[in-house]
C-alpha cells in the first residue's frame, strides 16, 4: 500500500512538473510573462524549466527520488514565494491554478523527502 502511494505521489510531482516545461520551452505568453515580471527572461525561464526536467526524471526513479523532490521542493519553493510577494496568487486571469499547482507539487515533493529519506544512508553507503 505504502508502494502504491509513492508512486501517486511520484507520478503527480513529476507529471505538473513535466507539464509545465512545454510553456517554458517553447516560451508561452504567460511564462514569458511571469518570468518578464520577475525579471529572469529569458534565462530563468529556461534554467527553471530545465531543473523541472531533472527534477522529475529523478522523482521518477526510486533510487533517487528523495533527491529529486529536494530538488522540485526548492524549485516550488521559489515559485510559492514568487506569486506571494511579486506576481500575486493569480496571474493573467489564471484562476490561481499556477499557484495550486506549485502548492500541490510542493506537498507532493516533501512526502516523497520524508518517505524515502532512508535512501540517503543507502546511498552514501554505496559511495
Amino acid at each position: 500500500m505504502k508502494n502504491i502511494f509513492l508512486w501517486i505521489m511520484r507520478l503527480t510531482a513529476a507529471l505538473i512538473l513535466l507539464q509545465t516545461l512545454f510553456f517554458k520551452f517553447t516560451g508561452a505568453e504567460e511564462s514569458v510573462y511571469i518570468f518578464t515580471t520577475l525579471g529572469a527572461e529569458p534565462y530563468g525561464r529556461i534554467g527553471s524549466g530545465i531543473i523541472e526536467l531533472i527534477a522529475s526524471l529523478l522523482i521518477l526513479l526510486p533510487r533517487t527520488t528523495f533527491y529529486g523532490a529536494l530538488l522540485g521542493a526548492g524549485t516550488m519553493s521559489g515559485a510559492i514565494l514568487s506569486h506571494i510577494f511579486v506576481l500575486g496568487l493569480e496571474v493573467q486571469g489564471d484562476g490561481g491554478q499556477l499557484f495550486i499547482l506549485a502548492l500541490v507539487t510542493f506537498a507532493c515533493c516533501l512526502i516523497l523527502m520524508y518517505l524515502t529519506k532512508q535512501k540517503i544512508y543507502y546511498i552514501k553507503q554505496k559511495i
